[in-house]
């Protein structure tokens, strides 16, 4: 079947307005690394037991530059990882993925423990533009 030029006309001017709108987006400019690094090491969870198994469990990788986690509080490191879903983040956080070892080595970490966790880390910061 052969489209007649009017709808071959349209479905190209749609298709240059498409591409012409999506140059129109900048994505968030990315933020200076020594400034993640640094906030990234002063965060932890407001409640008290989260923050103790934070500090026990998470923060030695996810508080550092150089461990090769990503950084609490670094939207663009978390961005991709977010983008997976919770479901996925869960599963590598449980089962290890990478240099990560199974369960983040936090051995008094339950699933709903694992899951507030990974929401803080993975949160983009409210005093980061």
């Amino acid at each position: 079947m052969r489209l007649s030029h009017r709808p071959r006309l349209f479905l190209a001017t749609l298709a240059v307005a498409a591409f012409s709108l999506a140059g129109c987006s900048k994505p968030p400019a990315e933020e200076d690394p020594a400034a993640v690094a640094a906030r990234a090491l002063a965060l932890a969870p407001k409640d008290a037991r989260l923050s103790e198994l934070y500090q026990h469990s998470c923060r030695a990788c996810h508080g550092v530059t150089g461990s090769g986690a990503p950084l609490a509080g670094d939207r663009a490191a978390w961005a991709p990882r977010r983008a997976k879903g919770e479901a996925q983040l869960l599963k590598s956080v449980v089962e290890g993925y990478r240099g990560m070892p199974a369960g983040g080595q936090c051995f008094a970490c339950g699933p709903e423990d694992y899951k507030a966790l990974v929401r803080f880390m993975s949160a983009p910061p409210k005093d980061a533009k």
